[in-house]
């Protein structure tokens, strides 16, 4: 490490010494505090541009009316900022994060104003080109600053001008896996020097993944005192109460940052959410995945294109039932019992593709190339997915969605195996309602699941579906599927 090292007695004897760095730091708390202030500058600015560029419409009498107004706008702009995370750490260093929070806030003060106005009936009194132009000056000017300053950050964040001297007391596993984490985030701005630990009996080694072990826990508080440490991170094991109860207190009476980190079967978890559970912190494993709001819009998604699409395809029910009645004997739809949501049963409703007497609703076989139990009508309703429309009803009462995970038969198999027997995940397909089709459909993965290494793709794409919903997804995969039932593949 660069500059000039010192460090106490014992850490020498130790044969490593704590290395004083000597380059130019700056907090990013103060970079943080320089933005926030230079955006409400900004915003103020932008709205001096527009009443200078509209002066000859606007009244003098009318310029201190206009400057309220601005001044509104540049105080209520901080505000929902500050609420939307605009200057939280993560969106100083990613461009995409920082214009999508910075345009959220100052399209949120755009639709503040304008409604209020409208509310007061006092819009009128105000020049709407002068408003237009404010509010496109002002997101120009805010979003070329942000990107200025985005790229300037990262340059200094390269050069370490914004970490904080930490190190990790503890050099066990817990600490080892702490470390590993810490240089393996490139989001964090912390440079590890290095571990202390008070087992000096052999079972901690002099070096651990070309991190230095400096000294105990006598030797850390020294290294505090001369300055050379910012942060410390305690990495016992949570069960050693005791040891942790006697580090702490000890840093406790040093002008640091001591943390402690999670206990070691928390590190499987560690994209996880922190969240308060009254004042005690816990860790959100699984989340509801399409609830509350999301789950309303969803509904609202399925409802309105199921019936812009029964409006469309009508015709084709209705033909199709027709041909199937003449093709065949028995009835023209056929239930089968799949599982949806939450593993319950459902019948999911199809044209019929098969022979009656060969129709199956237990110990179900997946239908097979060439397979003799489809009739004639059957193989052409499969092969361009015809057989599936009457499942537009099942997403009408609620049973699935357009866009999902499709729902499987209990007792179907891959590689003469249960589904759930092959894939330990699999019941987490059930944490969302099955669909008519999926983003495992559209990428190929659909049809006959003859052998395991299939099931687990489908499987995977469709968790990645559950984690990653939104309704543009949704309609990038019903557009996809346009194309699959166009240039089907795998479907007989």
């Amino acid at each position: 490490m660069p500059g000039v090292t010192t460090t106490s007695p014992t850490a020498a004897a130790a044969g490593h010494t704590v290395p004083a760095i000597e380059e130019a730091r700056l907090p990013i708390d103060f970079v943080v505090f320089m933005i926030r202030v230079l955006e409400f500058l900004l915003v103020l600015a932008s709205g001096a541009v527009a009443l200078y560029l509209w002066s000859e419409v606007i009244p003098a009498a009318e310029l201190a009316d206009y400057l309220r107004v601005i001044l509104g706008g540049a105080l209520l702009f901080g505000l929902i900022a500050e609420i939307v995370g605009t200057y939280d750490l993560d969106a100083q260093f990613s461009l995409r994060r920082a214009w999508q929070r910075l345009f959220t806030s100052w399209g949120m003060v755009a639709l503040f104003l304008i409604t209020t106005g409208f509310l007061l009936k006092v819009s009128a009194d105000f020049s709407r080109g002068w408003a237009l132009t404010w509010f496109v000056t002002g997101g120009v000017m805010l979003a070329g600053s942000r990107a200025a300053l985005t790229l300037w950050l990262r340059r200094l964040k390269g050069r370490g001008v914004f970490d904080s001297r930490a190190v990790i007391f503890g050099a066990s596993e817990q600490g080892q896996r702490l470390a590993g984490y810490i240089r393996g985030n490139d989001r964090l701005t912390i440079s590890l020097l290095g571990f202390f630990d008070d087992r000096r009996d052999g079972r901690v080694p002099v070096v651990v993944d070309d991190l230095p072990v400096f000294g105990t826990s006598d030797d850390l508080v020294a290294a505090i005192r001369e300055g050379l440490i910012d942060q410390v991170i305690v990495a016992l094991p949570w069960s050693a109460e005791e040891r942790i109860r006697s580090v702490v207190a000890k840093l406790a009476l040093t002008p640091v940052r001591i943390r402690l980190a999670p206990d070691l079967a928390s590190f499987a978890f560690a994209h996880r959410p922190m969240v308060l559970l009254g004042d005690l912190p816990v860790l959100t494993l699984f989340e509801r995945p399409i609830s509350g709001t999301d789950a309303i819009i969803k509904r609202a998604e399925d409802v309105i294109l199921t019936l812009a699409i029964l409006a469309v395809l009508w015709p084709i029910l209705v033909i199709t039932a027709i041909a199937i009645r003449l093709d065949s004997p028995g009835p023209i739809f056929f239930r089968q019992p799949r599982e949806g949501f939450n593993n319950r049963l459902f019948d999911v409703l199809k044209f019929r593709s098969m022979t009656h007497d060969q129709c199956e609703t237990d110990g179900i076989r997946q239908a097979t190339k060439g397979d003799k139990r489809v009739t004639r009508v059957g193989a052409f309703i499969r092969r361009t997915s015809i057989d599936e429309l009457p499942q537009l009803l099942n997403v009408l009462k609620g049973d699935m969605s357009l866009v999902g995970p499709r729902p499987h038969a209990p007792s179907t198999r891959a590689g003469g195996r249960l589904f759930h027997e092959v894939v330990q995940t699999y019941a987490a397909r059930h944490k969302v309602k099955p669909g008519m089709t999926g983003w495992a459909q559209v990428c190929g993965f659909r049809g006959e699941t003859d052998t395991e290494d299939k099931l687990k793709k489908r499987v995977e794409h469709d968790l990645h579906y559950i984690e990653n919903w939104s309704v543009g997804f949704d309609l990038y995969i019903l557009f996809r599927t346009i194309f699959a039932v166009l240039a089907p593949k795998n479907a007989f």
